[in-house]
């Protein structure tokens, strides 16, 4: 099933960059396909780098959007009707694969329990993690709400500081606005860190990692890097490598240090609440300078941008609606390694051609029905 792609308007570096978060994502799921009873420093370094795909998604998706909404201030349009229309933009964007996703985990939930699932009206408001625990259901979507609030309550910020200090420079109002977003999530950890306890790595994830009112700023970090860029556009594309290369050690350093250590949110809290997920954040965002420069052949740039176009629905789609199906019906209780191999097989064949069908039937007429000239002169 073949899929249309405009390369024209596409940046490779950043498609990499998405092609690579939803590989380890896609990777990190695996293990518990062919591994789900193992646990060892390889399989726990390979569901770790799961969760680092993830940020790079939070960063890089900061880093886009933060790009056209400076852009649109630059251009002057900061009337509450452009701001609409960037808001109308994004959901044409992202909800409608959300909601159908989340009705076909909602049909396939009752066919497997013969149960409804309780608190469903929070998932179609986005609050089932905002600031409590998601319950163990279509558990992909906690991203999805931290970036959903995050474009929602940081443009409206924009907004209102313009409204009252009409003559303040529109960038700099962006810059304060996105400050402000990262300084509330920063103390909204901290007064958890003081409040809360932790007892595993899995508590700390669900209470804090996954919760909207503690990760919006990994979105405006984002937003920060790109502000930055654009005042120091000469430093950045000349010490573009430099950059890279003090992310990986960095990253590696880090990581390092805290496998090395033994570091947990268990035993470091006060690391893992407050300071950990920034400066994993900050530490990704060393990578863009480079990575938008880099250029590759046709068919590398082919496959990369196709598997960055699908990533949004292998996204939703791979775990609660492909993984969790496959072992429904397949069991897992042999030991098999045929056996797990073979659905291994079946969840990357699935995953790739569910998502293909979902961004060509779905996805792609949506975005296209954003982009009609109607639906732009409603807004101009």
């Amino acid at each position: 099933m073949s899929i249309s792609i405009d390369y024209k308007h596409r940046n490779f570096g950043l498609d990499a960059i998405r092609a690579l978060a939803i590989l380890l994502v896609l990777l990190s799921h695996a293990t518990l396909l062919v591994f789900p009873k193992e646990n060892n420093l390889v399989l726990t370094g390979i569901r770790f780098l799961g969760t680092v795909g993830v940020d790079l998604f939070f960063v890089l998706s900061g880093f886009l959007i933060g790009s056209i909404i400076l852009k649109q201030l630059k251009l002057g349009k900061t009337r509450f009707k452009d701001f609409m229309y960037f808001w109308i933009r994004r959901w044409f964007r992202t909800l409608p694969n959300y909601f159908l996703v989340l009705i076909l985990n909602v049909i396939l939930f009752y066919l497997f329990s013969g149960e409804i699932i309780e608190g469903l009206k929070l998932y179609f408001l986005f609050l089932q993690n905002f600031w409590t625990p998601q319950p163990d259901f279509y558990t992909e979507s906690w991203s999805l709400s931290i970036e959903e609030y995050a474009y929602i309550i940081g443009p409206l910020l924009m907004f209102l500081s313009i409204l009252i200090a009409k003559k303040a420079s529109k960038t700099k109002l962006f810059l304060i606005s996105s400050l402000l977003v990262i300084i509330i999530s920063v103390l909204l950890r901290y007064q958890f860190h003081l409040s809360h306890s932790i007892d595993s790595v899995e508590t700390w994830s669900k209470s804090l990692r996954k919760i909207v009112i503690y990760r919006m700023d990994s979105i405006y970090y984002g937003f920060i890097f790109v502000y930055i860029m654009n005042i120091k556009e000469a430093v950045f594309r000349q010490f573009n490598k430099v950059f890279f290369w003090t992310g990986i050690l960095l990253f590696l350093g880090v990581h390092l240090l805290i496998f090395s250590t033994n570091m947990t949110p268990v035993n470091s809290r006060l690391f893992f609440n407050v300071i950990y997920l920034p400066l994993l954040s900050l530490n990704l965002l060393l990578f863009f300078p480079y990575a938008i420069t880099i250029t590759t052949n046709k068919q590398v740039e082919k496959l990369v941008t196709e598997l960055s176009v699908l990533s949004y629905a292998m996204y939703l789609l791979n775990y609660s609606v492909v993984l969790l199906s496959i072992k429904y019906f397949m069991g897992f209780c042999s030991d098999s390694i045929l056996i797990r191999i073979m659905a291994l097989l079946i969840y990357c064949l699935l995953t790739v051609y569910l998502s293909k069908g979902l961004y060509r039937y779905f996805e792609k007429p949506m975005t296209n029905l954003r982009d009609k000239s109607f639906f732009k002169a409603k807004f101009s």
